[in-house]
């Protein structure tokens, strides 16, 4: 009984993955796909209808050959995913349904950086609770949370071990937060959003970087979230690109962070008030100052990559956050570097690409890794509804 109920909840999966791959499929779609009899995909199907998994579309657009079948999508109600960010200048949440799509979203200016780390934490409760409320007027509801961070997590995907940009040390996050509640380095979900919600076909190995104040990376093999032994991989921002350079947050001297993190890209470029948008203003203007801080600034960020590249050997480089969209004038530098430095010489300017998930990517990543437990175990969900 327990190997039928294995197998049970396996092929679930595989039909719940099918599903979540292509819109308006059917049921003999599905059973071509993974490879399963028309009848167990029907029985499969029908459960997944109950629990509110599955919604169908009506028939199948004419054209094909034979009895129409009927079209199935990912319910737009039901289960969702909640996630939250904690910015050095803002904080945000949003919810999405089962496919990624993001159907609530709030987003507030906050100077965090040496904010008591209960007042932030306060404050994102009370957005998170505001999406919350206008999602379920939707129909959602919210299955977990994810908390994306600038800085280290611990293992026990609760607590904040340190976060210099935000001055924070040793801070409990999840808990405030309720049940249910996890917290991710914001790079990694950048990463895992790129690689769920990019929209990049069969790329599994990549380097995914992205900045703000400080600059982090991730790095997925073969489809999978590299975190490293301590959990701490994709520490790009304080790589030192040159060692007698300036002093970084971090206490060592000439990290990449102290040359293409938004604070050093403003300073060079000579733009105060209005962050990264004057920043790509001055530069789609032709400011020589803004132009020469991006060149350099991409310049450093290609010897960084360079030493990730040559070491791990990825499909791709992927530029995203706020940095995709200063890519027309940071990628000729990083590229540059990379064919000069890297060894592999099968290295293509076309493999360093630009997310066109941008800013919302950390965010999306967050609120969709709330929701990928349904997705993966849709039997588990299901049998939660039957109880």
């Amino acid at each position: 009984m327990g190997a039928q109920a294995g197998l049970r909840r396996r092929n679930m999966a595989l039909v719940m993955r099918a599903l979540a791959a292509g819109e308006n499929v059917t049921r003999a779609a599905v059973a071509a796909e993974v490879g399963l009899t028309r009848a167990t995909v029907s029985t499969l199907v029908d459960e997944l209808l109950a629990a509110g998994l599955v919604e169908e579309r009506g028939a199948q657009r004419p054209g094909t050959v034979g009895r129409p079948g009927t079209a199935l999508a990912l319910s737009e109600r039901g289960p969702a995913g909640l996630g939250a960010e904690v910015g050095v200048d803002h904080l945000a949440a949003c919810v999405v349904d089962l496919r990624g799509t993001v159907r609530c979203h709030a987003e507030a200016k906050a100077a965090n950086r040496g904010r008591p780390a209960a007042e932030v934490l306060a404050e994102l409760a009370e957005l998170t609770a505001k999406v919350t409320r206008e999602a379920a007027g939707s129909g959602l509801r919210p299955v977990a949370t994810t908390v994306a961070v600038p800085g280290l997590v611990g293992k026990d995907r609760g607590t904040v071990l340190r976060a210099p940009n935000l001055g924070w040390e040793d801070v409990a996050v999840a808990a405030p937060l309720g049940e249910g509640t996890v917290v991710e380095n914001e790079a990694n979900l950048g990463a895992l959003a790129e690689l769920w919600l990019g929209g990049h076909e069969r790329l599994a190995d990549f380097v995914h970087v992205s900045a703000e104040i400080g600059i982090g990376a991730a790095l997925v093999v073969e489809g999978r979230l590299f975190r490293g032994a301590r959990g701490f991989a994709g520490e790009l921002g304080h790589v030192p690109v040159h060692p007698d350079g300036p002093l970084c947050s971090c206490g060592a001297h000439g990290c990449l962070e102290t040359y293409a993190g938004e604070e050093a890209l403003l300073r060079a470029a000579g733009v105060g008030a209005g962050g990264g948008p004057a920043l790509r203003a001055a530069a789609a203007d032709g400011d020589p100052a803004a132009l020469k801080a991006l060149e350099e600034a991409g310049a450093a960020l290609g010897i960084a990559l360079s030493g990730a590249v040559n070491l791990l050997d990825p499909q791709a480089v992927v530029v995203g956050g706020p940095l995709a969209e200063l890519a027309p004038w940071l990628l000729p530098g990083v590229r540059r570097e990379l064919a000069a430095r890297v060894t592999d010489r099968q290295w293509r300017p076309e493999d360093v690409v630009t997310s066109r998930l941008g800013r919302d990517g950390v965010l999306r990543g967050a609120a969709y890794s709330s929701v990928r437990t349904v997705l993966e175990d849709p039997a588990s969900w299901a049998l939660q509804q039957e109880a």
